[in-house]
């Protein structure tokens, strides 16, 4: 199988340490995280991961399914880049004096779907959404007017599929238990008996 990108995509309660326990499971398996992105979600009190990795599809399995052995995990997706919808935001900041002699400002930010977000006397910043080649570009195209810094975001997805995260939570507090939570409910019945 060859390595190619995922987006896995976890739905979390939102606890302390929680960042830290996911980080382990990937470091422990040498895989290395392209991207991190954490905020809450449609649902409330529960927070969404994005995590961008560049891995085989086995391997990505096993490891959504190790990451929701953590309790405070719902449930942890993963998604191939055509089943997602997602963008990066970019942030480049540029000399003044060298983008106003030497650039058609305008032009420029048409070309490259940019925006002035800041502008003084001793520098400019732009503001850019897109896939990470889009972003690249402009890059490209400011590094000769002296780019003084550059910083891109975390992915930012959404999955294709028109269900969204409540519709399926909701469907998990309806389903039957299974047998290992019956088994667990009934150790725990035995475990109280126990302990009178």
């Amino acid at each position: 199988m060859n390595k190619q990108e995922y987006t896995i995509t976890i739905y979390t309660e939102n606890q302390v340490g929680l960042l830290n326990r996911i980080a382990i499971i990937f470091s422990r398996r040498k895989i290395n995280i392209e991207s991190l992105n954490t905020s809450p979600s449609e649902v409330d009190s529960v927070h969404r991961f994005t995590i961008v990795i560049n891995e085989t599809e086995d391997v990505v399995r096993k490891l959504c399914r190790q990451v929701e052995k953590q309790v405070e995990v719902l449930k942890a997706y993963y998604n191939t880049e055509e089943e997602i919808v997602w963008q990066e935001l970019a942030l480049y900041k540029v000399s003044t004096d060298a983008i106003a002699e030497k650039v058609k400002v305008e032009r420029l930010l048409r070309e490259f779907g940019a925006r002035a977000v800041v502008i003084r006397k001793d520098y400019t910043v732009f503001e850019t959404t897109g896939h990470r080649e889009e972003t690249d570009r402009l890059i490209k195209a400011l590094e000769p007017y002296g780019l003084i810094e550059f910083v891109r975001s975390a992915r930012v997805a959404i999955i294709k599929d028109s269900r969204g995260f409540h519709e399926r939570l909701k469907e998990f507090e309806y389903q039957e238990p299974g047998e290992e939570a019956i088994e667990n409910e009934y150790l725990s019945e035995n475990e109280k008996v126990f302990s009178m």
